[in-house]
């Protein structure tokens, strides 16, 4: 289980990514009087930018230790490690519906996934790791549009950006899955090389 920390405190700590709340104006300006007025750390050690990447990744995707650490394992095998990490990341059912904009968040998207108003290819899955592949369809179920959990939130549904991956129709709730995610380091806000020496010192 995740242990649940302030969102600012997170944000603080491991950057603004960690939380939407933290990606606010109110929280930039309240950081830079913070360390405007606060003594200059000395740089990090190796292994303490390692914790602080992996520490980043953990709570921004709300995963376990375990399940990360599997991951990390698992994308080992792969030519592209950075890129099969980021995959696996991204297209967890929680992700693939956070980033489709059903919910407005990933704690949000996890607990609507658990709760049963999520379908891949029609049936239902309670899973929030479970792994969506190209050419999968994600959609609400039929019985859930109708719940307050999406009419009252249907026009900020509407206006949410979804990766180019995906194909997503705001009005009906449906996502389909056109390809595999693409990791761009140049973009990312994520530091998976350091992730991947944590796990292999």
């Amino acid at each position: 289980m995740v242990v649940r920390k302030p969102f600012y405190k997170l944000g603080r700590r491991l950057g603004a990514v960690v939380h939407r709340k933290c990606q606010t104006q109110k929280f930039a300006i309240s950081e830079a009087k913070k360390r405007k007025n606060m003594p200059r750390k000395g740089a990090l050690s190796d292994y303490g930018r390692q914790l602080l990447e992996k520490q980043k990744v953990r709570f921004t995707y709300g995963i376990t230790e375990k399940q990360l650490r599997r991951y990390v394992k698992e994308s080992m095998k792969s030519q592209d490690t950075n890129a099969e990490l980021y995959k696996k990341l991204e297209m967890r059912l929680d992700s693939v519906v956070h980033n489709a904009g059903f919910a407005p968040t990933q704690p949000a998207a996890r607990q609507m996934v658990s709760h049963g108003h999520i379908t891949v290819n029609g049936r239902k899955v309670t899973i929030p790791s479970y792994q969506v592949k190209k050419g999968d369809v994600v959609e609400v179920r039929e019985q859930s549009k109708s719940k307050p959990l999406f009419v009252l939130r249907a026009d900020e549904i509407a206006q949410a950006n979804a990766p180019a991956w995906m194909e997503v129709d705001h009005k009906k709730l449906v996502a389909k899955i056109k390809s595999n995610p693409e990791y761009d380091p140049a973009s990312s806000v994520f530091d998976f090389k350091a992730v991947f020496e944590f796990y292999t010192r």
